[in-house]
């Protein structure tokens, strides 16, 4: 595995490994997936050997892009259990390949700093503003290439779609109808201030919703582990 002086796994040779077919399947199932996959659930999945999914899974937590965990299946306990099993999740930390390298990150970590230390109420609300007008456009822009006609489940669809092109991740619950975003583009800016992030990813996601001239749907601030912080709710929930 080709790593960094530091010992970091090598991202042009992570993003490389996703090349072969196969591999990128098995990424794309473990990823999606909403809890840690097995062996033998990803090969019967992709229709392949579990000799062959333990190689390519191995690789991609080799090379970073997959984590492992160990646990036992089942409900049994105590002797004749049997060894914990290993699973694998996508991996926490990001990927990215620039060239020539950028590190634009830096850049928004220095300026979130920034406003997160004035802390004035108008920076906050010009943030907000900002937000929500670029999301207005960009849902507007959704708008129009649906149709000025088009119905109320078109316009959700596309909701999804932008979202989905956003890196969002987005899962519509089929009992409830709101969305759920699996990733939060902004995961690391989040960690550090999260209020600003948070309250700028939200103002966004409201715009989106003016723009798209959805009714039936309310953006909320609803945080949980591992997903991003706003939900597109059922305003009839």
């Amino acid at each position: 595995m080709a790593t960094h002086p530091e010992g970091r796994p090598d991202p042009i040779n992570a993003v490389a490994l996703l090349d072969e077919p196969t591999r990128r399947r098995l990424y794309e199932l473990v990823a999606s997936a909403d809890e840690p996959v097995g062996r033998d659930q990803a090969a019967g999945a992709i229709g392949i050997s579990r000799e062959l999914a333990a190689f390519h899974l191995d690789r991609l937590a080799d090379a970073g892009l997959l984590e492992t965990v160990f646990k036992r299946l089942g409900t049994r306990r105590g002797p004749g259990a049997g060894r914990p099993a290993k699973l694998y999740r996508r991996a926490a930390h990001d990927i990215s390949v620039a060239l020539p390298p950028r590190d634009y990150r830096r850049a928004a970590e220095i300026l979130e700093d920034a406003i997160a230390g004035v802390g004035a109420p108008a920076i906050t609300e010009a943030i907000a503003a900002t937000a929500r007008a670029t999301g207005k456009a960009a849902g507007a822009a959704a708008r129009s290439a649906t149709g000025a006609r088009a119905g109320g489940s078109r316009r959700r669809a596309a909701l999804v779609d932008l979202l989905r092109d956003g890196g969002y991740e987005p899962a519509t619950d089929p009992a409830t109808g709101s969305v759920r975003l699996r990733n939060c583009p902004y995961h690391d800016l989040a960690q550090r201030h999260r209020d600003v992030t948070c309250g700028m990813n939200l103002a966004w996601a409201g715009g989106v919703v003016e723009g798209l001239g959805l009714t039936g749907v309310e953006p909320v601030l609803a945080p949980e582990p591992g997903t991003c912080c706003v939900v597109f709710a059922d305003a009839a929930e």
